[in-house]
């Protein structure tokens, strides 16, 4: 990467993202949605095809872009391509909701895998979020080099940070509770620890003595704390 094309690259953005070349978002007309990702970067960029000066012109409406969360490497190469239209879904849900819009997308196993009878729960989880904009979203494969406008993006991500509007936080692992614990093969020493450990706390003691089959003294129920 020259001095050069960094400049280049830089200046290409600051004139894709200036305020007059966006254009005014039309909820009455489609949405194209170009997707695009490479390892460890992905973004998008949310197109309209509007009448300007008599003309028919596709221009742009929004960009987001944002790096792969660490948890993300675990999928494989063809999941992460369906958690990342999962994702500008997502983003851009204020946009597309309600909307008729084309995915287009370089890649072509998410058409396959959205079609899995058998899907992981990943991908079904990922399935049914799609589904929401069924009737109203069409997926295109086409040859990556139209991909240009959300190459750039991806290229140039954000970091996936509070800072950026594409931020995703990230899920921590949820805590699952012991419900029981079953052993077994212990030896008499454990058994008669356990039972010891009942008579050294007032409360549990009690409570085996009222236990018993032959005890008489039910007002010890008073004595608990």
């Amino acid at each position: 990467m020259t001095v050069y094309r960094v400049k280049a690259a830089n200046s290409l953005r600051q004139e894709l993202n200036t305020a007059p070349l966006l254009l005014m978002t039309d909820f009455k007309l489609p949405f194209k949605l170009y997707i695009d990702e490479s390892g460890d970067w992905m973004g998008s960029a949310l197109y309209q095809i509007q009448i300007i000066n008599e003309k028919p012109v596709e221009g742009p409406i929004c960009f987001i872009s944002s790096q792969i969360k660490p948890t993300d490497y675990r999928y494989g190469a063809s999941q992460i391509e369906c958690l990342f239209l999962f994702w500008a879904l997502e983003k851009l849900n204020y946009f597309l909701e309600g909307c008729v819009f084309e995915v287009i997308i370089y890649f072509t196993t998410v058409k396959s895998l959205l079609n899995m009878k058998t899907p992981n729960r990943h991908i079904l989880r990922w399935k049914r979020a799609i589904q929401e904009y069924r009737g109203n979203i069409t997926i295109v494969h086409k040859d990556g080099n139209i991909h240009k406008n959300a190459y750039l993006i991806r290229r140039w991500s954000l970091t996936n940070s509070i800072d950026n509007p594409a931020y995703v936080p990230e899920q921590a692992s949820p805590q699952i509770p012991i419900e029981g614990i079953s052993v077994k093969d212990l030896n008499t020493t454990f058994f008669e620890e356990v039972r010891n450990s009942y008579t050294q706390d007032k409360n549990c003691n009690i409570l085996c003595q009222l236990l018993k089959e032959d005890c008489k003294d039910h007002s010890l129920i008073l004595a608990l704390d």
